[in-house]
């Protein structure tokens, strides 16, 4: 795939997946459990131990998935992690050299921004989607308010993102939200209900 089709596969369902662990094992599991249940996209941290180990198992049984790797800051682990299987990059912070890096091997990037000024950076530096984080610090109405500034932003707010309130955040303009704990804490089982739940929601929504 091209950049673009990627970040239109990745923003498809207007959610994403971010699996956080304490080993690779239990990253691996909880991505597959999300992408079982019904997710395309899931996003495994980098800050997780043994992160690209569960990025590459994960890639060698569900080949078809949009995996990314999260938490990514510098060129070095942008394309440790696009060797891994990586087909997206994520960042809580703006570094030029990770989109550089992304792009150079057709990744799309999506940098961390919390202000307007960082988000007009970000797409001057060429970033394919901006990542509002932490959304729990602003909340739907002030992306509201940007947007209607910056209409031409793409944003996915991530960070304290519920299942309740996804689809208000789809409402105020994010092209989707990315969304940790509150959709892969408890088990597969657990996870494939908050799934279903959650992307009923955001076929109602819509």
């Amino acid at each position: 795939m091209y950049r673009w089709e990627i970040v239109r596969a990745v923003t498809a369902q207007r959610v994403f997946g971010i699996v956080r662990s304490g080993s690779a094992e239990e990253a691996a599991t909880g991505a597959r459990a999300v992408l079982d249940a019904g997710l395309r996209a899931v996003e495994v941290a980098l800050t997780t131990p043994g992160a690209l180990t569960a990025l590459a198992r994960v890639r060698a049984d569900r080949p078809e998935a949009l995996l990314g790797a999260g938490t990514v800051l510098d060129g070095a682990a942008a394309r440790a992690a696009v060797e891994a299987g990586a087909r997206f990059l994520v960042s809580p912070s703006l570094h030029p050299e990770v989109i550089r890096t992304g792009h150079r091997y057709g990744v799309p990037v999506f940098p961390g921004v919390s202000t307007p000024t960082e988000m007009v950076r970000a797409l001057e530096e060429g970033a394919d989607a901006l990542k509002l984080f932490p959304a729990s610090a602003v909340g739907p109405s002030w992306l509201s308010d940007i947007r209607a500034a910056l209409p031409q932003a793409p944003v996915i707010p991530t960070g304290g993102v519920t299942i309740e309130d996804a689809p208000e955040w789809i409402a105020a303009g994010a092209v989707a939200c990315g969304m940790g704990s509150a959709l892969t804490s408890g088990g597969a089982a657990a996870a494939g209900e908050r799934v279903a739940a959650l992307l009923d929601r955001l076929a109602r929504a819509r």
